[in-house]
């Protein structure tokens, strides 16, 4: 690994040419926030009808009924609840649901057929990056409840996140990639949102309701589709090296294991970035990824170390040009300073710093 001072001289000759932006212009930055306004209603509907999941029925004989709420829990257990005999109250109740439940589809129905309209416009202005196997996995796991609850988008496909945070597109070179990293905070007690169709909340069965052909390779961390494209499951290098942490989300044998990795536990502990980015389809996909700054440190501190291969470093090394770049000059928010940077070792902080003091004299 190169030293500090090493690193740090290095990346002050760092560049990335202005062409590695291009600007939304004015009739793409006016669709990409009526795109995050009416993804973000849609959301909000889907919230309240998953309040209606199950049923709500009469059980029993007709002289005896009694109404009953079939569920799932998080564990993906069916659960039954009494809620009384049958009685006006009851009756009262379960009208009530039932018309609630009818007015919380209806509303999910009209605001996904507004997406759907919505994502055609984005389709025309081109609006959409991310690749739409990637925006499929991500949005399974964020209607699963893992995304940024124990689950982050790391690696290249970060990036998306980051240039709609700033209403760019970053040039594509940069972003091509065949896989997704996921970030698992194995910390955490993680459990999928579970239904019938996902069988002991494994991440893997979550996976192949996405894409029917996605396996487990020998590498036990690795699940790759018939067309070669990789999810990665990673986490930090316990601390201290003999602690035992969890792994996997779901019990099944087959199930994704996560490889640890020394350097992820500074993504980890990093301060979650949201944004909503836009497939190739002109779906919008909420993205939840480390800080952008920790993000460019880490992929900085990547670049040199000398058992990565030659082609990942240069890689590396430019998407932590580019993202350093791209967050002083639009994400002015967030400057390389302060507490949410004491997640990073004071050599690697220091190193990557001239990324951003670079980018902050280049753009007015």
């Amino acid at each position: 690994m190169l030293q500090a001072s090493q690193q740090g001289e290095r990346s002050e000759g760092l560049s990335v040419d202005m062409d590695d932006f291009v600007e939304l212009n004015p009739d793409q930055r006016r669709e990409k926030v009526n795109s995050d306004q009416r993804y973000q209603a849609l959301l909000n509907a889907r919230g309240a009808l998953a309040g209606y999941r199950g049923s709500l029925v009469w059980h029993g004989p007709d002289g005896s009924q009694r109404l009953m709420r079939s569920y799932y829990d998080r564990s993906g257990a069916r659960r039954q609840k009494t809620l009384g005999s049958r009685s006006p109250q009851t009756e009262a109740l379960k009208a009530e649901w039932d018309q609630r439940r009818a007015q919380a589809v209806q509303v999910f129905a009209e605001r996904r057929e507004t997406m759907e309209r919505q994502a055609a416009i984005n389709r025309a202005l081109r609006l959409g990056r991310v690749p739409l196997i990637a925006a499929k996995i991500i949005r399974a796991l964020d209607e699963a409840g893992l995304l940024g609850a124990g689950i982050r988008v790391a690696g290249t496909n970060a990036v998306y996140a980051y240039e709609a945070a700033a209403g760019v597109f970053v040039d594509a070179g940069v972003t091509a990639t065949q896989d997704i990293d996921l970030l698992m905070d194995a910390r955490r007690t993680l459990r999928i949102l579970s239904s019938e169709d996902v069988p002991e909340g494994a991440l893997l069965n979550l996976l192949r309701q996405v894409d029917r052909s996605f396996e487990r390779t020998r590498e036990t961390f690795r699940a790759i589709n018939r067309d070669g494209y990789l999810i990665d499951l990673i986490k930090p290098d316990p601390r201290p090296p003999w602690k035992m942490e969890r792994d996997r989300i779901g019990s099944g044998e087959d199930d994704l294991v996560a490889a640890s990795m020394e350097g992820l536990a500074w993504l980890e502990n990093a301060r979650p970035f949201e944004a909503i980015a836009i497939d190739e389809k002109g779906w919008p996909v909420r993205m939840v990824c480390p800080d952008p700054r920790v993000f460019a440190a880490h992929k900085l501190w990547l670049s040199g170390r000398v058992d990565r291969d030659p082609p990942k470093r240069r890689r590396d090394e430019a998407q932590a040009a580019v993202v350093g770049r791209l967050t002083a000059a639009y994400l002015t928010h967030l400057p390389y300073e302060g507490d949410d940077l004491r997640v990073l070792p004071k050599s690697v902080r220091q190193s990557a710093e001239p990324l951003f003091r670079h980018s902050q004299s280049t753009f007015p």
